[in-house]
């Protein structure tokens, strides 16, 4: 006897009322795939509200119509698994296939968060067009809860989808995961369709699934998938129905979907999740605490999970007593397992999916200094090509091990990935194979920000230096030049200290030269003292009294302008002042005298200044020697500076005036930009006089100017002090909305600059916001 009892009286009583399959459909509101495939019985048990819509069009009576729906009755499997429709006697659940158990998981009830993500799922079901089901990709690094995410929003939207909620693990991170054939399989049973009628093919069985989901409103979970070839041909056509995927894998190439980014918790929704899992009591009792775990977690779900449960389970414990077995480096990943949770296995699964230079890039990474590296840091660690490695760093981006920065091509890890990818390192490299990946990195990094600090030097052309590692990727300009000594400053100052290390005292002094000029366009960068510091101490190693005393003069600077250590440039300047008479250098002698002078000046002892100053200018007067003409330039300008602070403002104002004429004469054999910047530097300080001579009218014109060069030259350290004195002097002249909008500016740049005069900013500020009769309490 036949299995296709119903589509076999389905089609008798189509031919025999004269009805094509066409004309049946429209008038059922089924499409004419859906009535073929039942006919031919591909599909043996619609539903009842189904079969009804058919006897209604073709018009056959209560007795026939129930003839036929017993007939569908018997194509219809009995069994349990997946969450579906009941039956159409209502006696137990209807489309799911025995020993398949497609039924969702179990839903969190302390699930945390991810509101936003949840409400966008919502609107894709409610805005649903059967033409073109939704499919939304949800996809990151492991450990930022996907899976509990899906599960929640399927268990969420399960009332829109009253023909059943399917869920399948696809095993993605196997090393064998699930062939499409036969999750095809195991849908197709829990969705109704009989063993028999189920094609051997992976595309029959796919176009099966999309005939069977046309006509139903059905949620699929497609849970932990592979790749894009795996999870195509499980998706609906046509129909009303939802698709979730999730993926530790980008699936960048499945196309048309939506794509659900999950980010790291904020640290009171990682609080939030740990109240709900520990009881609000405790975490009351310990609120910092609580912050604090949150933070050694990395604010990642999983981490945090596994910490609420630790807790859970020792409710004798305290959170402080968790917060320092983590603040334990070398343990963390040790500590975060509660029972069969452990944030290092799940780590492990994405791991060991990788390919072997993909192992030794994410291992070789943890080595990389600072916050993110670049794919050449990469290669270099590695001991790979460039090209290689970017292949490797854009793969482990696709695995969730690394993420990209959004605009540089730059990568940065998890604190939590980083610490496992440093365990790695230790596992499954030799320490001698890690030193040498160090000393390659390092002398290739140190050799390139050589070449790039030179493209800044006075003494340089703007042809590319001599000395990079690797011309073809080299800075081709200043600009260039700037944004990778900026993004690779942590690299680069780790290479330093590991050249020191290494005994390559030469190479660290021509590294920190060449960095001369260029501190000076970033004297807000506080690692200036350690730069010089370690050019000093390889400068003695050397036995050099010479680059001892001009790198001692570099660190007076770097103390008096980046730190603003007054008692440190000091002794700096002294010590540089003795190491440059020993070397008979009077060039250098002049500058450690006025950076002795400036320290002087700024603990309250401007009399002794001004006596170092004069001592400085003597000592440079009788030279013609370029560098010789700059400096005194330099010291004219701060004996002027000086003789202001002293009240006599008068005689700095006729020392700025000559100073103003040199620059306007030219230095012969000085580049003109340089002059340029002695010029501004100059003009500020005739603003300044002029400002304390109470003729704020001329004051404006040469702060205008050398705020303007300052800014073309992108050097806040030097623009916002010039900016500061034109709000001033513009708030005296009354201009007043000029003077707020040149305050505000000027307070913010100087409070992120940390310099001395943010404080003074921000009283001028409260004075011109009092003006406008506005009380503004950010202002501080």
């Amino acid at each position: 006897m036949s299995d296709n009892k119903f589509g076999e009286r389905l089609h008798a009583l189509r031919t025999g009322a004269g009805i094509s399959q066409e004309r049946l459909a429209q008038r059922a509101g089924i499409s004419v795939r859906a009535l073929s495939d039942m006919e031919r019985g591909r599909t043996r048990g619609p539903r009842q509200r189904t079969v009804e819509a058919l006897a209604a069009a073709l018009g056959v009576d209560g007795v026939v119509g129930q003839e036929l729906e017993d007939a569908a009755r018997s194509g219809r499997p009995r069994a349990v698994g997946g969450t579906g429709p009941r039956s159409s006697a209502g006696t137990g659940p209807g489309t799911g296939a025995a020993g398949h158990g497609l039924a969702l998981p179990r839903d969190l009830c302390d699930f945390t968060a991810r509101g936003p993500a949840l409400a966008g799922l919502r609107v894709l079901a409610e805005r649903l067009d059967p033409a073109r089901p939704p499919v939304a990709v949800v996809c990151g690094q492991p450990g930022l809860g996907k899976t509990a995410f899906a599960v929640h929003a399927a268990h969420t939207l399960a009332p829109r989808f009253p023909d059943g909620q399917y869920a399948v693990d696809l095993r993605g991170m196997d090393p064998n995961p699930t062939p499409p054939r036969e999750v095809l399989a195991r849908l197709l049973y829990a969705l109704g369709v009989a063993e028999t009628a189920v094609p051997a093919s992976t595309d029959e069985r796919s176009g099966l699934l999309r005939s069977v989901l046309r006509e139903r409103r059905v949620l699929l979970l497609l849970d932990n998938a592979a790749d894009e070839d795996q999870v195509r041909p499980l998706l609906p056509g046509h129909g009303a129905c939802l698709t979730l995927v999730t993926s530790r894998r980008s699936l960048a190439g499945l196309e048309a979907v939506h794509r659900t980014g999950l980010a790291l918790l904020r640290r009171e929704e990682a609080v939030e999740l740990l109240t709900r899992v520990i009881g609000l009591e405790r975490v009351e009792r310990e609120t910092q605490a609580a912050r604090d775990l949150a933070g050694l977690c990395g604010y990642l779900p999983l981490a945090m999970r596994i910490a609420a449960q630790r807790l859970a389970s020792r409710p004798g414990e305290t959170l402080a007593k968790l917060v320092t077995q983590l603040t334990a480096h070398g343990d963390r990943l040790d500590t975060l397992q509660a029972g069969s949770l452990q944030i290092r296995s799940a780590f492990a699964l994405s791991y060991r999916q990788l390919s072997p230079a993909a192992r030794t890039v994410f291992r070789r990474a943890s080595l990389a200094c600072g916050p993110d590296f670049s794919p050449t840091t990469a290669a270099l660690l590695a001991g790979i090509p460039p090209r290689q490695a970017a292949r490797c760093t854009e793969r482990l981006t696709d695995a969730g091990l690394l993420q990209p920065h959004s605009t540089a091509d730059r990568y940065h890890f998890h604190d939590l990935l980083r610490l496992f990818a440093a365990e790695q390192l230790v596992e499954d490299d030799d320490p001698v194979q890690i030193a040498a990946a160090q000393d390659r990195a390092a002398h290739w990094i140190l050799r390139r920000a050589t070449a790039a600090a030179l493209r800044f030097d006075a003494d340089h052309h703007q042809d590319a230096p001599e000395g990079d590692p690797d011309l073809a990727t080299a800075p081709t300009d200043r600009e260039q030049a700037r944004i990778w000594l900026e993004a690779e400053r942590p690299q680069w100052l780790a290479a330093l200290g590991q050249a020191q290390a290494a005994g390559r005292h030469q190479q660290v002094i021509d590294a920190a030269e060449a960095m001369h000029w260029f501190s000076d366009m970033t004297a807000h960068w506080e690692l200036w003292p350690e730069v010089f510091q370690r050019a000093v101490d390889s400068a003695r190693a050397l036995g050099s009294r010479r680059d001892e005393a001009v790198h001692l003069n570099y660190l007076a600077w770097a103390h008096t302008f980046c730190l603003h250590d007054y008692p440190a440039a000091l002794t700096a300047a002294q010590a540089a002042l003795a190491a440059a008479y020993e070397a008979a250098d009077q060039l250098q002698t002049g500058w450690a005298l006025g950076y002795a002078a400036g320290a002087l000046r700024r603990l309250g002892r401007t009399d002794e200044s001004i006596v170092r100053l004069r001592e400085a200018a003597t000592h440079l007067s009788n030279h013609t020697d370029v560098k010789v003409r700059l400096a005194e330039l330099t010291i004219l300008n701060t004996l002027g500076q000086h003789l202001r602070y002293a009240g006599r403002a008068d005689e700095a104002l006729v020392i700025h005036r000559r100073s103003e004429a040199l620059c306007l004469a030219g230095v012969p054999g000085t580049p003109h930009d340089l002059v340029a910047s002695y010029l501004a530097q100059t003009r500020h300080n005739l603003g300044s006089d002029l400002m304390a001579l109470g003729q704020w009218g001329l004051a404006e014109s040469p702060l205008r100017a050398a705020l303007a060069h300052w800014e073309a030259g992108r050097m806040p350290a030097w623009s916002e002090p010039v900016r500061l004195d034109l709000g001033i002097t513009l708030r005296q002249l009354n201009h007043h909305h000029e003077a707020r909008a040149a305050l505000t500016t000027a307070h913010l740049a100087l409070v992120g600059l940390n310099n001395p005069r943010r404080r003074e900013a921000a009283d001028e500020l409260r004075q011109v916001t009092a003006g406008f009769g506005i009380a503004d309490q950010s202002i501080g």
